[in-house]
């Protein structure tokens, strides 16, 4: 079985960072390990509070898995701060890590800020040019690449800049209001292409970054080039969104296993 690590924060409700990408590594058929940079309190209407991991737990969590079972892809997820951003890219280094998916998460669906703002610099310096595939969302690709987005032709231009400057491949998502569920990606060379998306009215989208930069790592590790990689966790997303799971009092969670076997979903009787 193909393996993949998960480097990101905990939700204690279950529907995005580090609960999220589990779910998704297993329902895409690989074996899901991983390292927590933070444990956050939260459910679907906010986040209350986080306690972030120090450096030497962090490097002990991923000394541990790399020393073991090796990843074959590792996704890279909410970092809060500078010294953990150092610290990943300084290990993912060390051990010559593989197809490696970055989510730059900066800011929750609420709207709580995940990212210190004095640690962008450092995540574009230190871990981007360490990624096969950086995967940001509308207002993350801005902060980037420092262009405002209002269309199509924008995201080309911010994925393109943000490509050529940190030598990595970039799927500039959609949503957001702007050009509906349809993604980008630009490698490296230039090439770009389009994903083209079905919006799914259901406004349940706590942890769908989480969950597409997850099923991405979990195709790369089973051996998929990174268009099939990310037209497969399209797809998944859009069948998780289209289960239109309803749960919580704000934007709730998806249904991550909505493909598993109809045994395994019985619930019991009388």
């Amino acid at each position: 079985m193909r393996t993949a690590l998960t480097i990101a924060g905990s939700d204690s409700s279950g529907g995005a960072g580090i609960q999220a990408d589990i779910k998704t590594m297993t329902m895409n058929g690989v074996f899901a390990m991983s390292a927590v940079t933070a444990l956050t309190a939260q459910n679907t209407t906010g986040v209350t509070d986080i306690l972030e991991a120090t450096p030497e737990f962090l490097a002990a969590e991923l000394d541990a898995v790399f020393t073991d079972i090796r990843p074959d892809a590792v996704k890279v997820g909410m970092v809060s701060s500078a010294g953990l951003i150092e610290l990943i890219a300084a290990k993912l280094r060390e051990y010559g890590a593989r197809h490696v998916v970055v989510d730059p998460v900066m800011v929750a669906t609420s709207g709580a800020k995940l990212l210190r703002d004095d640690a962008i610099g450092t995540l574009k310096a230190a871990l981007l040019p360490l990624a096969e595939v950086v995967t940001p969302n509308i207002p993350e690709a801005e902060i980037l690449s420092g262009l405002e987005i209002k269309g199509a032709e924008d995201m080309e231009a911010a994925a393109r800049k943000i490509s050529a400057e940190y030598g990595c491949a970039v799927l500039c998502k959609g949503g957001h209001q702007t050009n509906d569920a349809n993604d980008l990606l630009c490698r490296p060379d230039g090439e770009t292409r389009w994903f083209l998306g079905r919006r799914i009215d259901n406004p349940n989208t706590h942890g769908t970054g989480c969950t597409l930069s997850s099923a991405i790592a979990a195709n790369l590790a089973k051996g998929f080039c990174l268009e099939d990689s990310v037209d497969r966790a399209k797809a998944y997303l859009s069948g998780a969104l289209a289960a239109m799971l309803d749960l919580g009092r704000g934007s709730g969670p998806m249904d991550h296993a909505f493909d598993i076997k109809p045994e395994y979903r019985q619930e019991a009787r009388g």
